[in-house]
């Protein structure tokens, strides 16, 4: 490890708990603008075009912050590792909800996205290999449930499940990967190098993804649109994460993703004043079951015994 990283070392000593949540929080509120504004731009742009590239503005900042500071090259576990970072968020995540969002509501997406923290719990148990307590899994498994039956209503029955909201759900496994091991990542390569080295590796797949979007469907944005394609670009594909993985990495990190249950209470706000969309009450009983069941979950987990 060099000078230059701001790697959290084990040695070092353990920053108070409230600075990982501040920096978690600050994370979670600038994701929270990211199904509403993707909702915007696929007014104008293709859902290929937005989800690699906003992958590709993130991934020439992160070149430059990595090449000003002069950052060492990670070892090659490392790299085996960042592929898994950059396969859940920088490719996984934005596109799957940008080809959903074509399609359904920047609140309704807010409610199935809402089982990412507890999916996030269920990965680092795995990835960690603890012996949670079964409640833990029953928790887990009512809060997907409880998505499911949700997303199924919203389309009008239970045989009503879209492929929007099966783009939602492989979303959000692709999403708990990512986060889980990039939590983990971050305390050795720093936070907010671990999402640069994984948009930096992900980079030459993204652009030819959007040379090929571009080709096949120009963009045709208005202002409000491409404002709301930079903010995809700049804040949650690149500066949100430097706080998330920031908060993950000084732990600890069960407690500390408890922070992205206010996430998808925003995301529906958001929605409502900025989309003007109509948050009924299937909306709000959904939210409130699918959010509670991944709080307890999450809580559960993070108890000893």
């Amino acid at each position: 490890m060099t000078d230059q990283s701001s790697a959290t070392h084990v040695s070092a000593p353990v920053l108070p708990r409230l600075a990982g949540l501040g920096w978690a929080l600050v994370g979670v509120v600038a994701f929270s603008f990211t199904l509403p504004f993707t909702r915007v731009a696929v007014e104008g742009m293709s859902p290929l075009f937005i989800g690699s590239g906003r992958a590709v503005i993130a991934a020439a900042l992160a070149a430059t912050a990595l090449a000003a500071t002069r950052q060492r090259l990670p070892t090659a576990a490392q790299w085996a590792r960042l592929v898994i970072v950059a396969a859940g968020v920088v490719v996984g995540f934005p596109v799957l909800t940008s080809f959903a969002l074509t399609t359904t509501p920047a609140s309704h997406a807010a409610v199935v996205i809402g089982l990412l923290p507890a999916a996030t719990a269920v990965v680092a148990v795995l990835r960690a290999k603890e012996r949670p307590r079964r409640s833990f899994w029953l928790f887990a498994i009512l809060g997907a449930t409880a998505a499911i039956v949700f997303a199924a209503l919203q389309n009008g029955g239970m045989g009503g499940l879209g492929a929007a909201d099966l783009l939602l759900f492989l979303a959000v496994v692709a999403c708990a990967i990512g986060y889980a091991e990039g939590g983990l990542l971050a305390r050795e390569l720093g936070a907010w190098q671990t999402v640069s080295w994984a948009l930096v590796l992900a980079a030459p797949l993204m652009i030819g993804a959007t040379f090929f979007a571009i080709v096949q469907q120009p963009p045709r944005a208005d202002p409000v649109e491409w404002a709301a394609f930079a903010y995809l670009g700049v804040v949650s594909m690149f500066l949100g994460f430097f706080a998330w993985y920031r908060g993950l990495a000084i732990g600890p990190m069960a407690q500390v993703s408890q922070v992205q249950l206010v996430q998808p209470v925003l995301s529906i706000l958001w929605a409502a004043i900025l989309l003007h969309e109509g948050i009924g009450w299937p909306t709000v009983i959904g939210g409130f079951a699918v959010i509670g069941c991944a709080a307890l979950a999450v809580r559960t987990r993070s108890r000893p015994g």
